[in-house]
C-alpha cells in the first residue's frame, strides 16, 4: 500500500511539488521533472518555484500569486508558463495550498501543476476559428450592404418646387431586408414615387424587391394611372411566383404634380400598406389611407383604392414601412401608430430632410427593439421665407 501511494504521487497525471515558505523546492514528483527535463538533484533544495517560471510568470507570481496565497491560504486555476531545461515554454494551470501546523502557523506550500498544452492548442484553434468567422461575417456584411444599396436609388432627383428626402435603416447587418422606395420623373412632367415592403428576408426578398422596383418603374412609364400600376405589379408577381409558394408585398404608389407655385397634388394608391401621414403646417396630422387596398401578389383580381391629397406651403407627406411602428420600446410596448402621429406633429413645417433625420434618430434609439428594416420617404412644400426682402438703395 505504501509503494502504491508513492507511485501514485510520483507518476500522477499532473505535477506535484512542495516548497518552503520562501519558495525553495522541498519535494517534486517525477511527472513534473519529466515535463521540465530536470533531475531531482538540480531542483530540490537548490531552486525556487518562481525560478521555473518565465519572466512574465515570475513577475505575476511575485506581485499577485504569492501575496494572494498568503492572504487566502489557497489559490487555484491560475494560468502560468514554466520554462523547461531546454528553454521551451510549458503552459500550465497551477493550484497552490498553504499547509499550516497545529498552531495555525504556515509550514509549506503544496502546489499542483496541470499541463495546459492541449488546452492552449485548443484555445489557439478556437481563436483562429473565431477570427476566421469574424472575417467571414465582415465579408458577408460588406456583401449585404452592397446588395442592399443596389436595391435602392443612389440619390433622389430634385423636384422643382418641392423638397424630397429618404432614409433606409437596416435592422441587421447580416441579412438583406425587403423594404424599398423610389422617386422618378415621368414624361408629362409629373413625378411618380413609391414605398413598400416585400414578405420575407434574405436573398429571396432581395430578388423580389428588384422585380417589384423595376416593374413599378416600367408600369408607371407605360400607364401612370396608380391603380393600373399596382395591377401590373400584381400580375407580374402572380406570373413569377406559384400559388404554392406565393410572394407578396405592401406598397404605396403615388403621382405628384406641382399644380402651381407652392402647391402640389398627390394621387396615392395603396396595396395593403400603412397609411402615409400628411403633416400640415398648422400642426395637424392626417393619415392618408386609400379606402381599401389588398396585398399585392396574392389575388388574381385585387382591389386597389386611390386617395388624393393637396400639399400647400409648409405641408409635407411622410411615407414609412412597418418596421417603424412595430419596433419595441424599452418597456416592451410597440412604438405604434399613436406615437408615430405624436412624432409627426412635432415635425410641422419641417423640411423633408429634417423629417427623415428625426425618424432616423428614433430608429437608432430602438437598439435591439428594432427587428425589421425601415424605409422612410418625405415630400414637402417649402414654407415661404419669413426673412424680409433686401433693401434697395436709391
Amino acid at each position: 500500500m505504501e509503494d502504491s501511494t508513492e507511485d501514485l504521487y510520483e507518476n500522477a497525471p499532473c505535477g506535484y511539488l512542495s516548497t518552503l515558505l520562501d519558495g525553495q523546492i522541498a519535494k517534486i514528483n517525477t511527472t513534473l521533472l519529466t515535463w521540465l527535463g530536470h533531475t531531482r538533484e538540480e531542483l530540490v533544495g537548490r531552486r525556487r518555484f518562481a525560478d521555473l517560471l518565465t519572466v512574465g510568470g515570475r513577475l505575476y507570481h511575485e506581485t499577485h500569486f504569492a501575496p494572494l496565497l498568503r492572504m487566502q491560504g489557497k489559490l487555484g486555476g491560475v494560468a502560468l508558463e514554466m520554462r523547461a531545461a531546454d528553454g521551451t515554454r510549458l503552459p500550465v494551470l497551477v493550484t497552490s495550498t498553504l499547509k499550516t501546523g497545529p498552531d495555525g502557523e504556515p509550514l509549506l506550500i503544496r502546489t499542483t501543476v496541470f499541463d495546459a498544452r492541449d488546452r492552449r492548442a485548443y484555445e489557439r484553434e478556437l481563436l483562429r476559428a473565431r477570427q476566421e468567422a469574424d472575417r467571414d461575417r465582415e465579408r458577408l456584411q460588406r456583401l449585404v450592404s452592397t446588395l442592399q444599396r443596389s436595391l435602392l436609388p443612389p440619390a433622389l432627383p430634385a423636384v422643382p418646387g418641392m423638397e424630397v428626402a429618404a432614409h433606409y435603416h437596416t435592422a441587421s447587418a447580416d441579412q438583406l431586408g425587403g423594404d424599398f422606395y423610389d422617386l422618378f420623373r415621368l414624361a408629362d412632367d409629373r413625378w411618380a414615387f413609391f414605398l413598400g415592403d416585400v414578405c420575407g428576408k434574405g436573398a429571396e426578398a432581395a430578388t423580389m424587391t428588384s422585380l417589384v422596383r423595376y416593374t413599378l418603374r416600367a408600369a408607371a412609364h407605360g400607364d401612370p394611372d396608380p391603380v393600373s400600376v399596382l395591377e401590373s405589379l400584381n400580375s407580374a408577381l402572380l406570373a413569377e411566383y406559384s400559388s404554392e409558394y406565393p410572394f407578396y408585398c405592401t406598397v404605396l404608389f403615388g403621382l405628384l404634380t406641382v399644380v402651381a407655385p407652392g402647391t402640389a397634388e398627390i394621387t396615392l394608391t395603396g396595396g395593403g400598406h400603412p397609411p402615409a401621414l400628411a403633416i400640415r403646417g398648422s400642426g395637424a396630422v392626417e393619415p392618408v389611407h386609400p379606402d381599401g387596398g389588398l396585398l399585392v401578389g396574392l389575388m388574381s383580381d385585387p382591389y386597389f383604392a386611390t386617395s388624393t391629397v393637396r400639399l400647400d406651403p409648409g405641408d409635407g407627406l411622410l411615407l414609412y414601412t412597418d418596421g417603424l411602428t412595430e419596433a419595441r420600446m424599452p418597456d416592451g410596448d410597440l412604438f405604434g401608430d399613436d406615437r408615430l402621429e405624436e412624432l409627426a406633429a412635432t415635425l410641422s413645417g419641417a423640411s423633408a430632410p429634417e423629417m427623415t433625420e428625426a425618424v432616423a434618430r428614433v430608429l437608432t434609439g430602438f437598439g435591439s427593439g428594432l427587428t425589421d428594416d425601415t424605409a422612410v420617404l418625405a415630400l414637402t412644400v417649402p414654407a415661404p421665407s419669413s426673412s424680409p426682402p433686401p433693401k434697395v438703395s436709391s
